[in-house]
Formats: C-alpha cells, structure tokens, sequence
C-alpha cells in the first residue's frame, strides 16, 4: 500500500500519531547532541528534532548532511510542545533527502535588487509565498464576480495593429518583416465588437507599456482585468467597480488571515476599505479638495498627478471613484458628458493609504464623428481604425468597460513598498530577466 503523505496543516489539524509528510528545509539547526529542521510546504512550517540517542547513529548522520532549502521526505510522531512556534513538533524516525541543495544563495540583508537577480529562488521564501497565493485568489475572485454578473469570458489578440492608450507606450514587434505590429495595451478595440455578440465581457490578460518610468507603480508586462458591457450605463459601471474591488478583498480577508499576517498587514484596514460605500467625487470638486484642504493649486484641464492623487487617497480611509476628467487628458474613446462637453463621463477609481489608480473606466463614445474627430486630432490614421469605427454603423449602442491593474490591487492588499512584489517575474525597462 502507497504510504499517504499529509500536509503540514493537515499534520498540526491531526496534532497527533505517526505522520508522513514532504517538503523543504526552511530552517536547519545543529545543536551536536539534537537537530532543529523547520520544514515548509505551501501550507506552512513545523519544526522537526531529532535527537541523537533515539536514532541509530547512520540515521543521525544522514540528517546532519541536511542544507538548506534541501528537499525531504521524513516520518515521524507529532507531540504538543508549547515552545515551538506553531504548538506542535515531530519527533524523526525515518528520513530521506530527495534533493540536497547547494549552498543557498540567499541570507538575511541582501538588496531589492539581489532578490530580483534571484527572484527565481526568492519565490520559496514565505514572503513571496504568500503574495503568490493571494495572488491566485485574486485571480479566482475576478473570474468569480464576473461570471457571477452573466459575463462571458472573451480573448482578444495580443499582437495589435493600433494603438489605444498612446503611442509613446507601444512595444514594437518584429512581425515577418512588416512594420506596424505592436503588443497590447489594452484589450479595447478588440472587446468593443464583441459585445455586439456576447453583450458583456470580461477578461484577465497580459498588457504591455513601453513606458520609460521606473517609479514604484510602473511595470511593463502587467495582468489586466477588463470588462464590456451592452447597455452598461456610467452608474452600473461604478457599482461593477465597486463590487468587483469588494468581491476580491473580501475573498482574500477569508482565505489568507495567516498569509495577511506573515506580511505584517493589518486586515482592520482591509476590512474597512469594503464596509463602506466608496467614496464619490467630480474631478472639479477634487480639485476644490485640494485647495481647501491642502492648499494645493491645480489648474482645471491638467490631469492628476500621483502627488495629488496621494493627498486625496490619505483623506480617506476606503476607495475613491473620481469621475468626469476634462476630455483632453483621457482617450479618444470615452463618451463626452451631453450636459458638460468639457468632461468625458469616465472616472478612476483611486486606493487607499496612496496607492494610486486601480481602476480606469468609461462609457464609450458611440457617436463616430467625434470619435474620427478625436484620432485626427491626435494624429492617428484613422484608416487604422476601420474595424474598430465599423462597430459604430451597424446597430451600434450605449456600453460601457473598464481596466484594472490586477497588480494595482494586490500591491494595496499587500502594502507592497512596490508594485514588483506583486507578480513572481517583474518586467520594468530596467529588468526583463530572469
């Protein structure tokens, strides 16, 4: 009969009787006499001893071979012991090393960029373990909501003919030798004539911004989940925005107390930011905030900055959705507002604690003269954009999307001092390796 291998939880659930489990060395302790090893699976740690007049000396002496980050198979008896960390130990009584590991390359100390040169190590460690794992359910929450709300899941191509979002940011590709390829920025204009089909859509996939920016939020590969929707008004957006920020906060609060506190984050923060109705603003009664409560001057027409945006997300302890920017600072496809032409009727949706734009939104623009009036004012080739102005003439009506950084929002579950912690393999304009 196969022998039945438990996990670490499932070993400190059974708190008692003889166990068998697997994993990697965490922590390794040669006190001559006794062996202290903390082993480590994706469940957690426990420790295991061994001492030495209680195992025969070849037993002994294969343990002592043991490095760090080695991977073992071991057996054993589970006892309480109050002065081990997690209540529990496992007395060894049988011992195999499946993996001796080289001298581990990571200690204590090192620098961030170390621990990226080795990111391909440093995802065993428990910090990132737990990013990882709340970065799965993150995934699985989106997936959850919007199919919750009768969304279909779509897939749009990666390799675009257009730009979205501007061109300064567009990664060119080599594509069998003709010119004009680039990677997405956006799902967008590949989304919009779907919804003609499926009527609402949604999607968790890789974008691409050549931006030369090497701040904290910035990444050049990032997983970006995007929504469409027939007949989607600007206020069923703002409660999708909503919802969906709830959904994927909430289903981390419920499966991830213990990885929230191996990284120090507090979940009352957590917890507030969705016990509540966000917080609603026009860009000018923002900028009116500013003035008045931090004696800040922000001509009316320019953007927010990450300055501004942080003082506003300081003031309040749960999300903002800021609507109605000037129509010169957002895309060409955003839906003038009819009762201000001045303001597009899209909003962001600023996190907490100054972590900046986590989602972008809009109704979309369905009159198709201000949309060719837009792209030439920008100096695009409206040609280009055939395809995407065919949607407009053929039984074209009122929808609605929007984008969410998916590492936009985890770097605010997490309280990341950056955005890199977020993804296992950060793509900056610095760093496309390992």
């Amino acid at each position: 009969m196969e022998k039945k291998y438990l996990s670490i939880k499932e070993v400190l659930e059974k708190k008692e009787g003889e166990v068998s489990l697997r994993g990697w060395v965490h922590r390794f302790r040669d006190q001559k006499t006794t062996i202290f090893i903390t082993l480590r699976d994706v469940t957690g740690v426990i420790q295991l001893v061994c001492d030495q007049d209680k195992v025969s000396p070849e037993l002994f002496e294969k343990i002592k071979q043991t490095t760090i980050e080695s991977s073992i198979v071991v057996s054993g008896t589970v006892r309480k012991e109050e002065r081990s960390p997690q209540g529990y130990e496992i007395d060894i009584k049988d011992y195999e090393i499946a993996g001796l590991a080289e001298t581990y390359p990571i200690s204590k100390d090192f620098s961030e960029e170390f621990l990226l040169d080795v990111r391909h190590l440093w995802l065993r460690s428990r910090k990132m373990q737990a990013i990882l794992k709340i970065r799965s359910t993150v995934f699985r929450a989106i997936h959850d909501y919007f199919r919750s709300q009768d969304y279909y899941e779509y897939q749009s191509p990666v390799l675009q003919s257009v730009q979205c979002e501007g061109g300064s940011s567009l990664f060119k590709v080599d594509y069998f030798e003709k010119k004009g390829v680039f990677l997405a920025q956006t799902w967008q204009l590949y989304a919009e004539p779907a919804i003609f089909s499926l009527e609402r859509i949604y999607t968790i996939s890789p974008s691409f911004r050549a931006e030369k920016s090497k701040t904290t939020r910035h990444l050049a590969e990032y997983w970006h989940a995007e929504m469409e929707g027939a007949w989607v008004s600007f206020e069923e957006l703002q409660e999708h925005a909503e919802g969906l920020i709830k959904k994927v906060i909430s289903d981390v609060l419920k499966h991830h107390r213990d990885d929230l506190e191996t990284l120090k984050r507090d979940v009352k923060v957590l917890e507030t930011a969705i016990s509540k109705p966000f917080v609603k603003m026009t860009y000018t009664e923002a900028l009116e905030i500013l003035k008045k409560e931090h004696d800040m001057h922000v001509e009316w027409g320019k953007d927010l900055r990450t300055v501004e945006e942080d003082l506003l997300s300081k003031m309040y302890d749960t999300f903002i959705i800021i609507t109605r920017y000037p129509k010169e600072v957002k895309a060409f496809y955003m839906k003038e507002d009819p009762q201000d032409p001045r303001v597009v009727l899209g909003f962001d949706c600023i996190g907490p604690e100054g972590y900046g734009e986590i989602i972008g939104a809009s109704e979309r623009e369905d009159d198709i003269k201000k949309i060719v009036e837009r792209l030439e004012k920008d100096g695009e080739d409206v040609s280009q954009y055939d395809f995407y102005l065919d949607t407009r003439k053929y039984g074209s009506v009122p929808h609605s999307g929007f984008g969410m950084g998916v590492e936009r929002i985890i770097s605010y579950i997490i309280k990341a001092d950056t955005i890199k912690d977020a993804i296992a393999f950060p793509r900056t304009m610095v760093r496309y390796r390992p």
